[in-house]
């Protein structure tokens, strides 16, 4: 669950060195000859190699995948920034008229484990060959051992969001199964897997990871590209196709098929991975000069009923987790709804550029939860929270289950239903007990008779006094203010939400008070 212990150097790897690559991610200028991907020979491929490869593998026992020398993964942060990828090495670089580039990251550090990679092209897919000519480094790189064993720890995806010419990444494949994605203009922020195992469990959790791709060679005019993986773990295996289209917003389509190797009692389809450390609710806790850290700020979730709920992030005094009990979803998701500059005060970590990312089964998932962990952080270095859909029936030894749904990644996107909440904000009231005050969205046709709204607030425990709808001039929205008298409780559940006589006008907010 360490943000860095995983995922730490992919801020740096995945913003290459500037100085070296022309500060834009557009592929230097040739001035001398670079080796480029060699390519392996040809052998037959279909996606349904993938899926048999993963059956077969989950009908063995399970064994460790090879890792690199000790030595590459003994280096410090500051030596594997010393290396990196040469963007004219990158796949189909010197083509020219395809439109989307790849490249490749380094082994090393916190990635011991080499993948395979291959591209696919007329039913044929030849393996890329590993070469360390593709990466530059700076003089301050360790003399490392180079050997058989060494291999790629992931790929970057690029294509020409912005600016003919100039290939801006978007996509992220590299430690055990996660990979990240941004619309353009976006910063990286959280992050995906492709199956979570015993999340927040006693046990410990496990890691499963994607040990092969196979990339799929574009057409000059295709918009979007597919990659196959082939993911493997003590648990489960699985074989995976994303068909992943970039723009303003970055969506991917996933489908895979999961085969349990042992019994998957606690699984988890679509997992996400966040950072959430403080807001308004808890700024007091932070001695900080921003405004608020986080990479999201909720989780939304549209359930099979059709209600919207907006559950605030926390960061908690002790490990939470939540399960939101549900048939059939149909969608949810972490959202980073806070996207003003002054939401946060940083230049440097740019959150208010972080992307949200919502999920939508595509078919019916049946009964189960999504499930939400979060976990106590003192420092923005840690993922702490966790989002997944958690099937109610376990997969037995020798089963498997399929499964597709689609992510959107982007700064902007209507989900769900109801006016939707903008802000929560809370801490001592004057007269004893808390204050809460939620913001909505404006309503996008017409402002709301405040004289026809009903607030309905509800607690587990303790008193809720004097619930108040007014305008909030400042956002041209609704603000719901209550005070809230906890008395000897632990722990409060809240449910609040905006209504008219007949129906339900706002999201339902959901929230866990903790003394």
């Amino acid at each position: 669950m360490l943000r860095r212990e995983l995922l730490m150097g992919l801020a740096g790897l995945v913003a290459t060195r500037a100085a070296a690559e022309g500060g834009t991610g557009e592929s230097a200028p040739a001035a001398e000859a670079e080796p480029g991907m060699q390519l392996g020979a040809p052998s037959s491929f279909s996606r349904a190699d993938v899926t048999r490869m993963a059956r077969d593998l989950a009908a063995k026992s399970f064994e460790a995948p090879a890792r690199i020398p000790e030595a590459w993964t003994n280096i410090s942060y500051d030596d594997y920034r010393a290396i990196w990828f040469d963007h004219r090495n990158a796949l189909w670089e010197p083509e020219g008229e395809l439109p989307f580039r790849v490249d490749f990251f380094a082994p090393g550090l916190y990635f011991p484990t080499p993948i395979e990679v291959s591209v696919v092209d007329g039913g044929e897919a030849r393996p890329v060959l590993f070469d360390m000519g593709v990466f530059d480094t700076s003089d301050r790189f360790p003399d490392l051992p180079v050997d058989e064993s060494l291999g790629y720890s992931g790929l970057r995806l690029r294509a020409e969001l912005d600016t003919p010419g100039i290939f801006t990444e978007f996509a992220v494949f590299q430690g055990a199964s996660y990979f990240r994605g941004i619309g353009a203009g976006q910063t990286y922020g959280l992050s995906a897997r492709g199956l979570a195992v015993d999340t927040a469990e006693p046990s410990g959790e496990e890691f499963p990871e994607f040990r092969r791709f196979w990339i799929e060679r574009p057409a000059a005019r295709d918009a979007e590209i597919v990659v196959h993986a082939l993911l493997d773990g003590p648990s489960a295996s699985g074989a995976y196709r994303f068909r992943i289209r970039p723009g303003e917003r970055l969506d991917i389509r996933v489908e895979a098929e999961i085969f349990a190797r042992t019994r998957l009692r606690h699984y988890g389809i679509a997992p996400l991975t966040s950072m959430f450390q403080f807001d308004e609710t808890n700024r007091h806790r932070f001695s900080d000069f921003r405004s608020a850290v986080h990479d999201s700020d909720g989780l939304l979730i549209l359930n099979g009923g059709g209600e919207t709920i907006w559950r605030p992030l926390a960061n908690p005094a002790q490990l939470q987790i939540s399960g939101f009990q549900d048939n059939n979803p149909r969608g949810f998701g972490l959202m980073q709804r806070a996207r003003g500059f002054e939401d946060f005060g940083d230049l440097e970590a740019h959150y208010h550029r972080r992307p949200s990312l919502w999920i939508v089964p595509g078919e019916e998932w049946g009964p189960g939860e999504v499930t939400l962990v979060e976990i106590p952080t003192d420092d923005e270095i840690y993922d702490n929270i966790v989002a997944y859909w958690r099937p109610r029936v376990p997969l037995e030894p020798g089963q498997s289950a399929a499964f597709s749904y689609d992510m959107s990644w982007g700064a902007r996107g209507v989900h769900g239903e109801g006016l939707a909440v903008i802000n929560t904000r809370s801490g001592k009231d004057r007269g004893g007990g808390l204050r809460f005050t939620i913001d909505f969205a404006p309503d996008p046709e017409e402002p709301l008779d405040l004289d026809q709204l009903v607030p309905l607030v509800r607690a587990s425990a303790g008193e809720v006094v004097a619930p108040i709808v007014e305008r909030n001039p400042e956002t041209g929205g609704v603000r719901l203010g209550f005070k809230l008298l906890p008395g000897d409780a632990q722990v409060i559940e809240m449910r609040a939400q905006l209504r008219s006589e007949e129906a339900g006008l706002s999201e339902v907010w959901l929230y866990r008070w903790t003394a």
